[in-house]
């Protein structure tokens, strides 16, 4: 199959995944995408939202519809880095045998990340970077493709140990969960609250999707969206010399070169997604918000005047 039919079939099983994952997910839609974006992208995704908003319901529902393996961690203070990637024990012939932990799989919902020490959240970068962990000075791949979502509770901050800038930027994309609409919440209501099952059907296999990730990195870019994408990032640096009056006057930090990189994937993702052989400057600002979001790090001044990061991102363009 040559790449142009491979995006066109890439079209129709997006589609498809879309409807599957309708059927037990009302609203939400442009979470939905962008789940999947960052799923044919290759990329991790933080989710941050109030609880209630069904993230875990949205997760387990993607993976199933995607025919892959999903593991589900509850991030707690006394979580341990042994409990998520797994541990040596002693067999009954005296031998070390490895116990995989919940690690392991193709999609991991980490659920209330912030909740557990950094130790513990930092077992997780090599996993989500290398696609591979050591244990007991053990290397041991993980099962492509492998995707990390991780969920993040805005309001509730006592108790809780911030990420890292270093491991936020290990996330493609930073996903905002807001409300329901006063209709879809009806809808959800009356779902919920009734004697229906919804089976989902998985629609994927593992090799599909792996392919589909070198399908979207094989998409041709133009250099000028090339250019536009690094300008745009290096608009949010407030030391550089292309950075904006907003950046100057209300950002401490802004993105690195990682968020260059996957700007460029996920506008390819994006394009392919839309039936278009080669991304353009609307592919990349599609997802410039959840790129950038977590990267462009606000200062004292841009809080107390309630200045959002969308609002620093929009001047951008």
């Amino acid at each position: 199959m040559s790449d142009v039919e491979a995006v066109k079939n890439l079209v129709t099983r997006h589609q498809e995944l879309r409807q599957e994952i309708a059927k037990r997910i009302i609203g939400q839609q442009e979470i939905v995408d962008q789940i999947l974006l960052s799923v044919f992208s290759g990329g991790h995704s933080l989710l941050i939202g109030v609880p209630g908003l069904a993230k875990t319901l949205m997760v387990n529902t993607i993976a199933k519809a995607l025919g892959l393996n999903f593991k589900r961690i509850q991030f707690t203070p006394d979580l341990m880095p042994s409990d998520i990637l797994g541990s040596e024990i002693l067999d009954e012939n005296r031998h070390f045998k490895f116990i995989k932990g919940p690690v392991f799989g193709n999609i991991i919902l980490a659920d209330e990340i912030n909740r557990t020490p950094p130790k513990t959240q930092a077992a997780l970068l090599e996993a989500m970077q290398e696609r591979a962990v050591t244990v007991a000075g053990q290397h041991y791949k993980l099962d492509l493709p492998y995707f990390v979502l991780a969920t993040q509770n805005p309001i509730e901050q006592e108790g809780t140990y911030p990420l890292p800038e270093a491991q936020l930027d290990r996330f493609m994309f930073a996903i905002k969960l807001e409300y329901p609409s006063f209709e879809e919440e009806i809808q959800v209501v009356k779902r919920t609250t009734s004697d229906e099952v919804v089976e989902i059907n998985p629609l994927f296999s593992a090799k599909e999707i792996v392919d589909f990730q070198h399908l979207v990195r094989r998409i041709p870019v133009a250099d000028n969206v090339v250019e536009y994408a690094v300008d745009l990032v290096g608009k949010t640096r407030p030391a550089g010399d292309r950075a904006t009056p907003m950046v100057k006057e209300y950002v401490d930090w802004g993105a690195g070169p990682r968020a260059s990189q996957n700007l460029i994937l996920g506008a390819k993702a994006n394009a392919a997604v839309h039936g278009k052989f080669s991304p353009d400057i609307e592919d990349v600002q599609a997802v410039a918000f959840g790129i950038l979001r977590h990267r462009v790090i606000k200062n004292y001044k841009a809080e107390a005047e309630g200045i959002s990061e969308e609002e620093i991102i929009k001047s951008l363009f």
